[in-house]
C-alpha cells in the first residue's frame, strides 16, 4: 500500500490561537478534527502543496512557514505521511471554503477535540515551546529559584528541574516551590523515581534513559493528560520511548558539551536520520544554544534544550 503525502499546517491567528477544521463524515477519519492542509502531488514541493492547498480550502495566502513535524502513521486502510508546518503568519480571512467547520482554539484546548490518530504528535508539538530548560547543577535552592524566576519572564514555558546534587527530600521541597513558581506560565518536567508521581499531580515527568530501559515494556505510567519524557541518545532508545507513548524527547549529545565531555556527538546528520524514523517531537541537547533552533527545526526537531545556553546569567 502506497504511503500518501500530505502537507498539513499549524496555523496561529495574532492571539496565537490554532485553527482546526472538521473532516466531512463521509471522508475518511469522517466527523473527526484535523490540522488544515492536503495531498502532495507527485514531484510537487511540500511548501507549494501547503500553499496551495490552504488557498483552496481556506482562502487564506501564506506568508511564513517553517517545518514541526514529520509524522508516518499506518491505518488499517491508509498508510500516510504528514508533513507539517507551523504557519505563523497569512493574508486573508480563514473561512470553509468547502463547507467544512472551522474551530480556533487555543493550545491548551486542544485536549478537548478529537483527532485521528495520526495527528496526535501534532497536537503536542503544536503545544510545545521551541526551547526546553534544563536547570544547572550546584546551584542552592535559593538561587536555584531565583534563576528560574528570571527564565520565566524571558519566556521560557517548558522547564526540566534537574538537580542532581541535591538529596531526595531537598529535591522534593524544591519541586514544590518550583511547580507553584511556574503554575501558569511554564510546564515543569520533574525527575525522579515514578513512585513520586502522586505527589506532584501538576508536573510532567521525564524518564531518564535507565529509566526509559527499566518502564517502556509496562507502556505509559500514567494518562495522557500528564506529560511524559525521555532522555534518548540513539535508535533503539527512541524506539523504547516510542513504545512507551512518550510526549517529546531529548537527544543527545548532537555536538561536544562541557556537561558529559566524555559522549561522542551525533553531529547534525545523524541527528537528521534519528528524528526522521521517529513520529514524536525531539529536543536537541547537548551544545547547542537558542541560536541552533531554527537549524533544528530545519532537519526536523521541535527545538533545542540545554542547560548553560539558556539560564539567564
Amino acid at each position: 500500500m502506497k504511503r500518501i503525502h500530505v502537507a498539513a499546517a499549524v496555523i496561529y491567528d495574532a492571539a496565537g490561537r490554532i485553527l482546526l477544521a472538521r473532516r466531512p463524515e463521509d471522508k475518511h477519519q469522517g466527523g473527526l478534527w484535523e490540522f488544515p492542509g492536503g495531498k502532495v502531488e507527485e514531484g510537487e514541493p511540500v511548501e507549494a502543496a501547503l500553499a496551495r492547498e490552504l488557498e483552496e480550502e481556506l482562502g487564506i495566502r501564506v506568508e511564513q512557514a517553517r517545518p514541526l513535524i514529520q509524522v508516518s502513521h499506518d491505518y488499517p486502510d491508509k498508510r500516510v505521511l504528514l508533513d507539517v508546518w507551523e504557519v505563523t503568519a497569512f493574508s486573508g480571512e480563514a473561512h470553509g471554503a468547502e463547507g467544512q467547520p472551522l474551530a480556533w482554539v487555543t493550545p491548551r484546548e486542544l485536549g478537548n477535540y478529537e483527532f485521528p490518530a495520526a495527528n496526535r504528535p501534532i497536537v503536542r508539538a503544536a503545544q510545545l515551546p521551541r526551547q526546553y530548560l534544563i536547570t544547572p547543577d550546584n546551584l542552592e535552592p535559593a538561587a536555584l529559584l531565583k534563576g528560574l524566576k528570571a527564565a520565566l519572564a524571558a519566556g521560557i514555558r517548558l522547564v526540566q528541574l534537574r538537580a542532581p546534587n541535591l538529596f531526595s527530600p531537598e529535591y522534593r521541597d524544591l519541586a514544590v516551590d518550583a511547580v507553584g513558581l511556574c503554575a501558569g506560565k511554564a510546564q515543569v518536567m520533574l525527575k525522579g523515581p515514578l513512585e513520586w508521581l502522586g505527589d506532584f499531580p501538576a508536573a510532567g515527568w521525564h524518564l531518564t534513559a535507565e529509566q526509559l530501559r527499566q518502564y517502556a515494556p509496562n507502556g505509559r505510567p500514567f494518562p495522557r493528560e500528564r506529560w511524559l519524557a525521555a532522555s534518548c541518545h540513539n535508535a533503539e532508545e527512541l524506539a523504547l520511548a516510542a513504545q512507551m507513548g512518550v510526549d517529546f524527547v531529548t537527544l543527545s549529545p548532537v555536538q561536544p558539551t562541557a556537561t558529559h565531555p566524555e559522549a561522542v556527538p551525533l553531529g547534525w546528520d545523524a541527528a537528521r536520520e534519528l528524528i526522521a524514523g521517529f513520529n514524536q517531537p525531539v529536543f536537541l541537547l547537548g551544545g547547542v544554544g537558542p541560536e541552533d533552533a531554527e537549524r533544528a527545526g530545519r532537519i526536523g526537531a521541535q527545538g533545542v534544550a540545554g542547560i548553560r545556553a539558556f539560564w539567564p546569567t
